[in-house]
């Protein structure tokens, strides 16, 4: 095992902040359908809401990995991101988000694959040349 792979998080724990970060989204796309919903007086649907609830969790994303290297997912579970020891860049936070939908599209593969990595990489991690280490690794 490499000495980066030593520090790497485990599957189990990013699964588990992924659903976390997916309960987030989920109430923050509840609350932006309901606005929406009280603006327009009826039932939305559309192209448009769907354009719109992508872009909140591109955001989502973004915004905390490029800022402090987690989201809440990943503060929950001691988790960060990182390139080194620096937060990643836009660069890097556009290519995980590439990396993770084209795992999912592999019905989850992508994420799998770490499994089968020396270095305990997702696709994610390989395309973005980033990794999710423990943030506090003592424990």
């Amino acid at each position: 095992m490499t000495p980066r792979a030593a520090n790497s998080a485990g599957l189990h724990l990013r699964l588990l902040a992924m659903l976390y970060d997916a309960l987030v989204l989920l109430a923050i796309w509840i609350l932006t359908v309901v606005l929406l919903v009280a603006a327009a007086g009826t039932a939305v649907s559309g192209f448009w809401v769907q354009i719109l609830l992508a872009a909140e969790a591109y955001a989502f994303f973004v915004f905390f990995w490029t800022r402090r290297g987690q989201t809440l997912g990943m503060l929950a579970w001691r988790l960060r991101v990182t390139d080194g020891d620096a937060p990643i860049s836009l660069r890097q936070a556009h290519l995980r988000i590439a990396g993770a939908i084209l795992s999912l599209a592999c019905l989850g593969l992508g994420h799998t694959w770490m499994l089968f990595d020396r270095e305990r990489r997702t696709w994610p991690d390989i395309l973005s040349a980033t990794s999710v280490e423990r943030a506090d690794p003592k424990r």
